[in-house]
């Protein structure tokens, strides 16, 4: 049976359901997740998990994430990107580089942003971009997260001065709305902003250089293999026969060796433990002086694991 992950190069104006849609065609089966999404404007890195491989998505989804973006300013718009409606013009003539870079440095680091009203964050049970369509007011609170690189490229003047184009890198933390990041810096020079490009290059270790358009994936479909997917996502623990013969039957084995530190495996970080053969058998959590697997890859089994959270992955918008 294939599994493995597949770094598509997600295109423009598709959904990542439909993405995923068109990956069960090609590899002919229904078990495909994707470790977040991305909007329809976007293009760019989106990881699909195909059988087995579905069941690490899980620890995919809260990896950091990098963008290549444009920034207008100038114009706001409902929906904090190209594809809404302009809901406000303030001409961003007098708006110089150093406002932008002080600008960019105050949403850099920590911060608490409130995400785009247009997301699928739920409110009430509904998610708060039907609540916008429906005329309902939308008030979402703000939460923390990393900006860990906020980087300018290119200035330029469009439509005679009247807007301003920035083109960045934004390397953050899950959860993050890059759209929410173009509002927030045309607010703060008083001009408004949105979202006009917007392409994602790294989800954690997997990145634009392995990923391949649907075109591309058509015609040779490329499975990045178990063993190798999870040697990249976290750390790894070579077994011994013994040890393999255990986990293949959820026993625990002894801990690892960053047990009772910084480093230990935990169930939302475990270590991919390893066969003397190459072959992911488990994945690993510390507990005291043992190390318990926290979900088993069985290879003769139809599902793939035991213990596995599941196909759906945490949604991600941006």
């Amino acid at each position: 049976m294939l599994s493995g992950l597949v770094i598509v190069d997600k295109p423009q104006g598709w959904t990542s359901h439909d993405v995923v849609a068109r990956m069960r065609r090609l590899a002919g089966t229904r078990k495909v997740g994707h470790a977040g999404t991305l909007d329809p404007m976007a293009t760019g890195v989106l990881v699909l998990g195909i059988n087995k491989a579905t069941r690490l998505l899980t620890y995919i989804v809260g990896t950091s994430k990098t963008y290549e973006a444009t920034i207008r300013l100038g114009q706001s718009t409902n929906t904090d990107d190209a594809d809404g409606e302009v809901t406000s013009e303030t001409g961003a003539a007098g708006v110089d580089e150093a406002a932008i870079a002080a600008g960019i440095e105050d949403l850099t680091g920590d911060i608490l942003q409130v995400p785009s009203s247009v997301s699928a964050i739920k409110v009430n049970g509904e998610r708060s971009y039907a609540r916008v369509r429906a005329g309902k007011d939308v008030q979402l609170e703000a939460r923390p997260v990393t900006i860990r690189r906020f980087e300018v490229h290119a200035i330029r003047r469009v439509d005679g001065g009247r807007l301003v184009d920035v083109d960045v890198t934004v390397e953050c933390s899950s959860g993050t709305y890059i759209r929410a990041l173009a509002r927030d810096l045309g607010v703060s020079l008083g001009v408004g902003g949105h979202l006009t490009a917007l392409r994602r290059t790294h989800v954690g270790p997997y990145t634009i250089g392995q990923a391949r358009t649907l075109e591309q994936l058509a015609e040779n479909l490329e499975v990045l293999e178990m063993s190798a997917a999870a040697r990249a996502l976290m750390p790894n623990r070579e077994l011994t026969a013994e040890e393999t013969a255990e986990l293949s039957f959820g026993r625990r084995i002894a801990a690892g060796p960053g047990a009772g530190t910084a480093n230990a495996a935990t169930p939302e970080k475990p270590a991919a433990a390893f066969s003397p053969e190459g072959e992911l058998v488990a994945l690993l959590a510390d507990a005291g002086n043992h190390a318990r697997p926290v979900l088993v890859f069985a290879p003769d089994s139809p599902s793939g694991a035991i213990g596995s959270p599941g196909l759906n992955s945490p949604q991600e918008g941006r």
